[in-house]
Order: structure tokens, then sequence, then C-alpha cells
């Protein structure tokens, strides 16, 4: 049996080789530019095996993940910039350091100040002030996510509602105001309206403690699988969405909800 050192060299054994002379052509033409997609893909594909409950599947698409940092790892070694046991070696120092009250005395009490001290010292390892408090977020991250770090960081310097009632009130304003905004048939102003009525949802949703991003993951593939289940029964009957009632539809989607429900 081979130690997990060794399976970690071997993997990167077989990148490398993958990448020689006589590997293979694809691998051997990949940047990290054009790896950037298959990053986000693996991402949300580990998403789905933790929704699915399978650990096999979770098996296999982690390592499918971790196929991405050995891909770039491989590839700035070539570059002679960093190896993975670099990465591994900055990964290691970052936990510790970042962890005093684990790896120090520094006594934390709770999980939010954990996060506080977090940003505290991350802040303090980038050697330089940060000219706004919303710095240091992704520029490409998802959007509901992205307004979700926002409105977290804006929290931390006290720009935020004291009570959810007044979020929820300013969600209901917001939407009142993209009501007046299609009454005006304005595409313009609808459009300004309704990503502020996003926005105020995310911070519905980040008081409540709840994660709009996979909040609304979940509900895409609960539509998928409530529709799936129209198209079967139809189908079933030898018939098609097309020659299927507005009516019939929305009879056999509450029959699918009913079912998820039981």
């Amino acid at each position: 049996m081979t130690t997990n050192h060794d399976q970690f060299n071997q993997i990167m054994s077989i990148m490398r080789r993958l990448r020689a002379p006589g590997g293979c052509p694809w691998d051997a033409e990949q940047t990290h530019e054009s790896l950037k997609r298959y990053l986000l893909e693996e991402s949300y594909e580990v998403l789905e095996a933790i929704d699915s409950g399978s650990d096999d599947l979770l098996k296999e698409e982690l390592g499918d993940l971790l196929l991405q940092p050995v891909f770039h790892a491989a590839i700035a070694e070539e570059r002679g910039a960093f190896t993975m046991e670099d990465v591994l070696a900055t990964l290691s120092d970052k936990l510790i350091r970042r962890h005093p009250h684990v790896f120090g005395d520094q006594v934390i009490k709770d999980s939010e100040a954990q996060v506080a001290n977090w940003e505290k010292i991350k802040k303090a390892e980038k050697g330089e002030e940060r000219r706004s408090a919303l710095s240091g977020i992704p520029p490409h991250l998802p959007a509901l996510m992205k307004a979700q770090k926002i409105t977290e960081k804006a929290s931390r310097v006290g720009f935020d509602w004291e009570h959810v009632d007044q979020v929820m009130a300013k969600v209901l304003e917001e939407l009142h105001e993209f009501e007046e905004a299609m009454e005006q048939g304005r595409q313009d102003r609808m459009e300004a309206e309704l990503g502020d009525l996003l926005f105020a949802i995310v911070n519905l949703g980040r008081f409540l403690a709840l994660d709009p991003e996979e909040a609304l993951r979940k509900t895409i593939a609960r539509f998928q699988n409530r529709f799936s289940y129209i198209e079967d029964r139809l189908h079933a009957n030898e018939r098609h969405l097309q020659d299927a009632s507005l009516d019939e539809m929305e009879a056999l989607w509450v029959e699918a909800k009913s079912r998820e429900n039981s």
C-alpha cells in the first residue's frame, strides 16, 4: 500500500507525463487561462455530488476538483514559477498563522470573533492599508455570492440594519419600486430596480443566515425535477408538452410538488 505522500507524488508524476512530449496533446496545450472554466465546472459538480448524498460520487468529484490545482501547479513548475510543494507549504503556513487560537495562545470566543480575527490577520499580511472596507472580493464571483460578500463586509463596519423586520421592509419597498418601473415601461429602470430587489433579498438571506446562492441553486434543481415529471407523465401517455394545456401542466406541477412533500 502506498502512503499518502507517495500517492500525491504519483499524481504529479502522471500530470508531468501527460504534458511531456509523447504524452497527451490536449493536456500539453492547456494554460492557466484555458483551465479557468474547468475549475468552476468541477466546483459545481462537487456541489451536485454533495446534494446527491452519494459518498462514491463525492469521492470521484473531489478527485476531479483536485486535478485542477495539480494541473496549474504542473504548468507553473514548467515555467519555474513554483511547485506543488510550494503550494502546500504556503497553505500550511497560512492555516497555522491564521489560527493563533489553535496553534498559539490567543483566545477566540466564537466563530464570529474568528472571522473578524481572520480578516485582521489577512489585512496585516497584505502589508498595505486597503482603501475600502469592501476590498478583497474576487471580481468573478457569481452575482448573488458577490452581493452576499459585499453586504457581509459592510455589516462588519456597522453599515447594516438592526432588525430583520427592517430588511423585510426594504425588500417590500424595492418590490414596490420595481412595480412602478414596470408600469412606466422603462426597460433601463426595470433592470435597475430588479437589481435593487435582488440585492435586498440577498441581504434578507444573510440576516437569516441563509445562503442565497445555495437557496437559488436548490430552487432551480426543484424546478428541473418538477418540469421533468411533467414531461415524463405526458410522454407516458404518448403526448408532448406542445399538446398539453397550461392547466394540464399546472396540475402535473402540483402533483410533482405533492410527491416531493410526501
